[in-house]
């Protein structure tokens, strides 16, 4: 009887099935993005001209490649065992990550911003010309327009799926790639409206394309360094989006405050990456110490309310440190 294959882990946590085939699942869209972000960078550089907004577009494409490379380089990482120099692991790599795709956007949107700017300021009038096609002439714009359309279909399908898997891994990384991903078509929108602009003799438009599609590249880029840095600063451990406190602590402290030996219970979550490091402050009825066995059967009983808690430091104290929020979690 063949046994069955071995589950991923993310350090000493093995991963239960359902988020086991969420990462083979993340890896091959991951994968399938850098071919597809490959193919498109190629296309749009062919077809390149004079046109800012397409310049634009074209770094866009190029930084949309950050993401799902550092996620699967942090995946490299994860894997490994903590050791001497690494107790707690490497979950964090995937926090580094994040900062460095964050930092990288944040560079390049500003960069972009100016000279979007300065080339509207300046009021350059750009020129595209011709094509010879099958023997035939045709508008430069036009093809500029056909591969914008048919590039931003990809990064659509994919940013959605990525968004399921994000969720299932709690992958700030993966989040972030598919919320770009999403935005592709925006980017494709603006470029295209500034071409036909300059069809229309309206030279300002693809200046003003570019400049808006810098703008929403400096604004990710704002948007990840706030959470890879939070994250990295042990702030308070939040869900996969960033927009609410992660409700595991508060599970935790329901678990343990409903136990008959315990009189009242503090949690402190720190997020490590894609795993939990909880630590839990509990004080026994009458100050009484439990056994250790009711200690431990509490804390397996709380590491099983999750699989994302990967670590779980429960200490008994007479009156607790009072130094975590009011619902449990900080």
């Amino acid at each position: 009887m063949s046994r069955p294959p071995a589950r991923a882990r993310f350090g000493t946590t093995e991963l239960p099935k359902e988020q086991h085939e969420a990462l083979l699942r993340a890896k091959r869209l991951e994968w399938t993005s850098i071919g597809s972000l490959s193919v498109t960078v190629l296309l749009v550089f062919l077809v390149l001209g004079n046109s800012q907004a397409m310049k634009v577009a074209w770094i866009e494409d190029m930084l949309s490649l950050l993401p799902p490379i550092a996620f699967l380089i942090a995946g490299r990482f994860i894997r490994r065992q903590p050791d001497r120099e690494h107790p707690y692991g490497f979950h964090r790599s995937i926090g580094v990550a994040h900062l460095v795709g964050a930092v990288s956007l944040l560079t390049m949107g500003g960069i972009l911003v100016v000279d979007s700017g300065i080339n509207l300021l300046q009021a350059k009038h750009p020129t595209i010309g011709g094509v010879h096609v099958v023997g035939e002439t045709i508008w430069l714009g036009w093809l500029m327009i056909a591969v914008l359309a048919v590039t931003s279909i990809a990064p659509a399908i994919l940013g959605r799926k990525k968004m399921e898997v994000a969720a299932q891994l709690h992958d700030k990384v993966l989040y972030a790639d598919a919320d770009m991903n999403k935005a592709d078509w925006m980017t494709a929108s603006a470029a295209i409206i500034g071409i036909l602009g300059i069809s229309v003799g309206l030279w300002w438009a693809d200046a003003a394309a570019a400049l808006l599609i810098s703008v929403g590249i400096l604004h990710d880029g704002v948007r990840n360094l706030r959470a890879a840095v939070a994250g990295l600063t042990d702030t308070r451990a939040r869900t996969y989006d960033d927009r609410a406190p992660h409700p595991v602590g508060q599970r935790v402290e329901e678990f343990l405050t409903g136990l008959d030996w315990v009189a009242a219970a503090e949690i402190r979550v720190r997020d490590l990456g894609h795993v939990f490091h909880v630590e839990a402050f509990v004080v026994p009825h009458e100050g009484a110490l439990p056994p250790l066995g009711v200690l431990q059967t509490a804390r397996e009983g709380c590491r099983a309310l999750d699989w994302k808690i990967h670590d779980m430091v429960l200490i008994p104290v007479e009156e607790l440190p009072g130094q975590s929020g009011h619902d449990g979690e900080a």
